[in-house]
């Protein structure tokens, strides 16, 4: 917390890509504490003699932290992270240092369900599709409009049972889906079927929800074999990260109308998304919102000050993530 008097208030780095524009809390952040930003406009003559006696890292976004960086910053002793994913840390310089880490927790888990469960809806029932015949003015015209497919009942898997994984099991449950799942363990306290491999899960599977962590482990997991298992009339919904699903792979089978649609808020070259998707009216493109609504930004902001505030008081840390042996 800021110090009384003429004592300088603790030191705070803010990593951050150049282009970002710190909003959360900002305000608050820089009347409580000294940040750092080494792209301070004017910039800060005393960032890099300051910055190696910093004892916290904010990350603000999703820039990159790497060993590189943090032997720049050489006192740190904790980062707090903005977003679930954590694919952009260095965790195994971060744990060697014995550093540790925060992030969103479940903070986003609600919204991005809600929007995985949208995106498969839309999918099935062409419902951005209808959108545009109507504001085309082809209804009059055509009068006929291609079926969608009925969403419940539906086998839905789901690629990552975790916080998020999770809620949208529960929300599929709704519309009478048969939930599977595929996971890095077996979750013993739910009844739903376990599969190995991700490719049995898509052999019995019309919806496959994407959204486990992405790790190396997971980079291009939606392999052509898994859409293959996938078929003609499955779907898959990726709200996870977008280098999961070999895009390449995924386009071709698309275009190809080897599986029945896709609905996608990431993607691998982002902001850049294949232009063969444009045009298909089996997909929902989405430019990596599900996390984005003013509930969420509002209990994302909460958090990161909370954070913040009990580092300095030598509190608990809310959402901090184990950075054990296996995780790595």
């Amino acid at each position: 917390m800021a110090a009384a008097g003429n004592e300088t208030p603790p030191l705070l780095i803010l990593h951050r890509f150049p282009s970002f524009t710190l909003s959360l809390g900002a305000a608050v952040l820089r009347s409580k504490y000294t940040v750092l930003d080494q792209y301070d406009v004017p910039p800060n003559p005393s960032f890099s003699s300051l910055s190696k006696s910093a004892r916290l890292l904010f990350c603000a976004g999703p820039r990159p932290l790497t060993s590189d960086d943090l032997d720049r910053y050489p006192a740190v002793e904790c980062v707090i992270g903005t977003s679930a994913g954590v694919n952009h840390f260095d965790l195994a310089a971060l744990r060697r240092r014995g550093i540790r880490l925060t992030t969103a927790g479940d903070v986003f888990s609600d919204d991005v369900a809600d929007y995985a469960i949208g995106l498969a809806v839309d999918v099935l029932r062409r419902v951005s599709a209808a959108d545009r015949f109507v504001r085309a003015g082809s209804w009059p015209v055509q009068r006929e409009y291609t079926l969608g497919s009925k969403v419940s009942g539906k086998r839905v898997g789901i690629v990552g049972l975790g916080s998020i994984g999770s809620r949208v099991a529960k929300r599929f449950e709704a519309f009478g889906c048969s939930i599977a799942y595929n996971s890095r363990k077996v979750k013993p306290n739910v009844s739903y079927t376990h599969y190995d491999s991700v490719a049995d899960l898509a052999s019995n599977t019309d919806i496959l929800v994407v959204c486990c962590a992405f790790t190396n482990e997971t980079y291009h997991m939606i392999t052509k074999d898994v859409m293959k298992r996938l078929g003609k009339k499955g779907i898959i919904v990726n709200v996870g990260r977008g280098a999961l699903i070999d895009e390449e792979e995924l386009v071709g089978s698309l275009v190809r109308g080897e599986i029945g649609g896709a609905g996608l808020d990431v993607f691998e070259h982002e902001p850049r998304v294949p232009k063969e998707l444009w045009t298909l009216d089996n997909v929902v493109l989405s430019a990596h919102k599900a996390v984005l609504t003013p509930e969420s930004m509002g209990a994302i902001e909460e958090l990161i000050l909370s954070n913040i505030d009990a580092f300095f008081l030598n509190k608990p840390l809310q959402a901090e993530l184990g950075l054990d042996e296996e995780m790595l």
